[in-house]
């Protein structure tokens, strides 16, 4: 089995990163729970086991959706791309507060002869990206629609929204900032955090992508946490791939720390 690349630098996070308007974040904490952070520097010490976050991204077709993630993962922009087809995947890794985590990314198809295809890939989310276009109000419009449609397939308390405007670029300086008025009190309304980027700058982008990944993180391991109930925080949580494809998970306690 050949080894991962090495991880980028910009991957590496040690602090929780902040939304860029507090007015528009999910949550305002400064840093990471500190249930998490006990947790994470005890499996420091140990063998620590590999963990993901389901991601999918919904949104109108042409929004922007795949620009952004091929902005995030290749660090690329192509003007001329061929619309989704069904669903396409990614995985990227992460070092969050020392422990490796990932981000299944999966780009939906905005066409509506697609819906159905596309929407057989959204149950088992734990965030969902509504993107829209900051040039087109309609795309705003449909954003309520696209995340009503995924959440059918996810419980709504445990699954953590955001709404980006995409195309931040070509949005005039009036259009951009009523779009952003109306973003931001949509946001409020179905408890999304809101980000405006830009995949052809990059403007945004990294910084959005490393907010998804902190906050599905802290979620994941806080609800670890809360299921073991008796688990001290420095058990390790140690997930492998059978050949068959599954996921197990194994136990092992890590040294005891004061």
């Amino acid at each position: 089995m050949s080894a991962l690349p090495p991880l980028k630098k910009d991957r590496t996070i040690a602090e929780l990163p902040q939304c860029f308007s507090r007015d528009a974040a999910l949550h305002t904490n400064e840093e990471f729970h500190s249930k998490v952070k006990t947790a994470c520097s005890a499996q420091r010490t140990g063998v620590v086991g590999f963990s993901f976050a389901k991601v999918i991204v919904v949104g109108d077709v042409a929004a922007g959706k795949t620009s952004l993630i091929n902005r995030f993962c290749r660090d690329s922009f192509v003007r001329n791309y061929k619309a989704t087809i069904g669903v396409d995947f990614e995985m990227e890794r992460f070092e969050v507060l020392g422990v490796p985590f990932s981000l299944q990314l999966w780009d939906t198809a905005g066409q509506e002869r697609f819906k159905c295809i596309a929407s057989t890939y959204y149950r088992g989310a734990q965030a969902i990206i509504v993107v829209f276009d900051l040039s087109n109000t309609a795309s705003l419009d449909h954003a309520r629609q696209w995340l009503e449609e995924s959440m059918e397939e996810n419980d709504p308390s445990s699954i953590l929204l955001f709404l980006v405007g995409a195309k931040k670029d070509l949005s005039s300086p009036s259009l951009l900032a009523q779009m952003e008025h109306d973003a931001i009190r949509l946001s409020g309304e179905i408890r999304a955090e809101y980000w405006a980027v830009s995949a052809l700058s990059g403007e945004g982008v990294r910084e959005l992508f490393a907010r998804v990944a902190s906050l599905t993180f802290e979620a994941n391991v806080l609800a670890e946490l809360e299921r073991s109930g008796s688990r001290r925080a420095g058990d390790i949580i140690r997930i492998t791939s059978t050949s068959d494809g599954e996921h197990v998970k194994s136990r092992r306690r890590a040294a005891d720390c004061c």
